[in-house]
């Protein structure tokens, strides 16, 4: 822009062309920052602007130039690149509002420097690179374009690093859904067998700590074979998502649900064996009182079996298989 005008030029035809091409230029400049701003914040403003405005308003500071002398296009110039520019600046203050980088506030703050100084230059037309005035404009837009080159290279850099937070933050996230599927049975929601294996010694360790009572319910749904041989897989689909919730919602956050297999649940919980025995009690009860279970195949019921852990045990398999057979002992008394 500024070496266009460096030097006057004739005839005077000639210098009113070169003062129309570098408005021109500036404006082009200005327009290429709020495009990349536009671009960045995917805002679309510049996709909004009809193309033969466009063209139409570069036609005008080249002929209109050349009709109309050097004043129908300066101030215009200096005004329309003024407001691009703060537009600009705007939008790239609101990115370091968003997304606090640093980058983007350095080049919003230059972009209002270049908007100020355009604005001022609006209002003093015919300037040129050799005037006081015109050196002045020209030495600020030096300054603060280096400054802008600064804060585009660290708006880059610190847009490489949020992508990067952004790519591990999904990838984090990923894993522990992954994590989470792996532990989990896809159809009641509760622990499986896996998660079983993490935990045990885990607990098994944290219990021994602090002297904490352990014990283990294994409950067994009563019928179940004969509602999936009668009604159906999805009918018993339908009981074994019932009663995941009922222990759910029976048994505390602290403690441990877990579909053993089949329509066989395991209970990790933080008791003596006497308080599991009245546990058990209290689920079956509860479970036969419930308003939903009229809703159930008729027949449905729990046999639990219970078992306090021994203290310094390092294997709960055992512990389990034990529970097992005093649930079979129970389904016995039905």
């Amino acid at each position: 822009m500024s070496l266009v005008l460096a030097q006057p030029y004739s005839p005077p035809l000639l210098n009113n062309l070169a003062t129309g091409l570098s408005q021109l230029l500036r404006l082009i400049t200005a327009m290429f920052f709020f495009w990349s701003a536009d671009l960045y914040r995917q805002t679309r403003y510049v996709g909004r602007v009809p193309k033969q405005w466009a063209g139409g308003v570069a036609a005008w500071f080249v002929f209109g130039a050349m009709l109309f002398g050097s004043r129908a296009v300066n101030s215009p110039g200096y005004l329309l690149s003024s407001v691009l520019a703060a537009g600009a600046g705007t939008m790239y203050g609101a990115v370091l509002l968003e997304r606090r980088m640093i980058g983007a506030g350095l080049v919003s703050f230059v972009l209002y420097g270049v908007a100020i100084s355009n604005f001022a230059a609006g209002f003093a037309p015919g300037l040129s690179a050799t005037d006081s005035f015109g050196f002045q404009i020209f030495v600020l837009n030096a300054v603060l374009s280096v400054f802008g080159a600064l804060g585009v290279h660290l708006l880059i850099f610190e847009d490489m690093t949020y992508e990067l937070r952004l790519t591990n933050r999904r990838l984090e996230t990923a894993q522990q859904e992954l994590v989470q599927a792996a532990i989990t049975d896809p159809l009641t929601g509760c622990h499986n067998r896996r998660f079983l294996e993490q935990v045990s010694d885990r607990e098994l360790q944290r219990h021994e700590r602090f002297k904490l009572p352990m014990s283990l319910l294994f409950i067994d749904i009563d019928r179940f074979k004969a509602i999936n041989d009668s009604l159906g897989h999805e009918a018993g689909d339908h009981v074994l998502v019932y009663v995941a919730r009922f222990l759910k919602r029976h048994i505390r956050e602290a403690d441990y649900v877990f579909r053993w297999g089949g329509d066989e649940f395991l209970v990790l919980i933080t008791c003596t064996e006497e308080e599991a025995k009245r546990k058990a009690r209290q689920l079956k009860a509860a479970f036969d009182a419930a308003p939903e279970a009229v809703d159930l195949p008729p027949g449905i019921g729990l046999s639990v079996g219970f078992k306090e852990v021994p203290a310094g045990t390092t294997d709960l398999m055992p512990v389990v298989h034990e529970a097992d057979e005093r649930m079979y002992q129970d389904k016995g008394k039905r």
